[in-house]
């Protein structure tokens, strides 16, 4: 079975977008600051985007705030730099923080290693909850800024995004953004405008297995 280059899909849809028709209105589903700043820079050229901050998986309140309000500044740094530009200004919505939508759907998996069914659990969840948001108020697509990260499995998010798209009738924007030079474009960016970059998902289990890596001096 080959494998789908799901950056190629992307650049093809591109293409065909109208040139000289109004943007097309894109959902960002956003893991945070320094995984969406490549994200945006790419995509503003193309879509009007709104950035959906909605991370139930990161447990802890205080770590919650901090990469919320990092990807607020972002948002408004790189609104800033456009000069004053309304239609090329990104918008910001945040969603609710509820670690307990995520320990729910985590339950029974708590020893699943790192990058297993857990994290698929939870990818659905942000990517639902996007899809809703995306349909209820009539965004063309949605995607998310997850496919960005080394650590994350691009073939499952297309693939739930893809399910969800037709369970809610949105188009799923496909991506695999670390290709092309994304996540080094990603850490340029992060350190251009001096962002929190964080070493773990923000889930407990991300975080303690982190914890025991680096524990054992890997």
């Amino acid at each position: 079975m080959n494998k789908v280059n799901y950056q190629k899909q992307l650049d093809e849809l591109l293409r065909q977008l109208p040139e000289k028709e109004s943007k097309k209105k894109l959902l960002l589903h956003s893991c945070c600051a320094p995984c969406s700043s490549y994200v945006l820079e790419y995509l503003r050229q193309y879509f009007d985007i709104t950035v959906l901050y909605y991370n139930p998986n990161i447990t802890e309140r205080e770590e919650y705030e901090k990469r919320a309000a990092e990807q607020k500044r972002l948002i408004r740094e790189m609104n800033e730099e456009a000069d004053g530009d309304c239609k090329n200004r990104i918008l910001a919505e945040e969603g609710r923080y509820d670690p307990e939508r995520f320990f729910a759907a985590a339950k029974g998996l708590e020893l699943v290693p790192e990058g297993g069914e857990r994290c698929f659990k939870c990818y659905e969840i942000r990517l639902r909850e996007a899809a809703r948001i995306a349909r209820e108020q009539g965004f063309d697509y949605f995607t998310t800024t997850l496919t960005i990260s080394p650590l994350k499995n691009a073939d499952k998010l297309n693939e739930i995004g893809n399910r969800l798209a037709e369970e809610y009738g949105v188009a799923f924007l496909p991506s695999d953004f670390k290709k092309k030079n994304g996540y080094k474009r990603s850490v340029e960016l992060s350190e251009k405008y001096g962002l929190y970059r964080q070493d773990y998902c923000g889930c407990v289990f991300s975080k303690a297995e982190r914890e025991r890596s680096k524990g054992s001096g890997s």
